[in-house]
């Protein structure tokens, strides 16, 4: 109740609109994207918290230390050692079986700057659980942030990710100079 008046709050307050497809009615990855600010976490969660989504997502330990432990868990946080990325993977497909995550949200092209391709992880962990796959947004050119479609991926991973570019071609980000285009490393291979 609480998160939900704060988002309404969000929403009314700020410059941003809010151009959302309803929120999956099933577990989902939720891709957020582009990832290239701080302030895309805000809006992520008053994305979620406005939809009603009981959010999960994924951030690097060093955001999980000393005072910052208990409130990033409290908002979702699960910590990801990022030297041990296929622990991650395995760890984080144990909760989705176990039922611990409804709404995983991944920043597939990492920590906001500096890097070529996206990360694999959301793709391996979708392929793994059978979960489908959602595509947030962040657009500062029109202001406007939400959840696009919900896809099932193939297993076709360059088919897959053209898809992915598709929907984000026109997708700036926060910040529009640490766009990543939608690409992983490998894309000819099965996962």
């Amino acid at each position: 109740m609480l998160r939900r008046l704060a988002a309404r709050a969000f929403w009314a307050l700020s410059p941003w609109s809010l151009q959302t497809r309803p929120a999956p009615d099933r577990p989902t990855v939720l891709v957020g994207a582009p990832h290239t600010s701080n302030w895309d976490f805000m809006l992520m969660l008053a994305i979620a918290w406005r939809l009603g989504v009981k959010v999960r997502w994924l951030g690097k330990d060093s955001l999980f230390t000393s005072w910052r432990r208990p409130v990033m868990r409290a908002l979702g946080g699960i910590s990801v050692d990022r030297s041990a990325p296929d622990r991650v993977v395995a760890d984080v497909v144990r909760q989705i079986r176990d039922g611990t995550v409804f709404a995983l949200v991944v920043t597939p092209d990492g920590t906001r700057k500096g890097h070529s391709h996206w990360k694999s992880g959301f793709y391996r962990i979708a392929r793994e659980t059978g979960m489908p796959v959602t595509l947030g947004y962040v657009d500062r050119t029109t202001m406007t942030t939400g959840l696009g479609p919900t896809m099932e991926l193939t297993g076709d991973v360059a088919g897959d990710m053209d898809r992915i570019r598709a929907f984000y071609a026109d997708k700036s980000g926060y910040l529009p100079e640490h766009r990543v285009e939608p690409r992983l490393r490998d894309e000819t291979g099965q996962f």
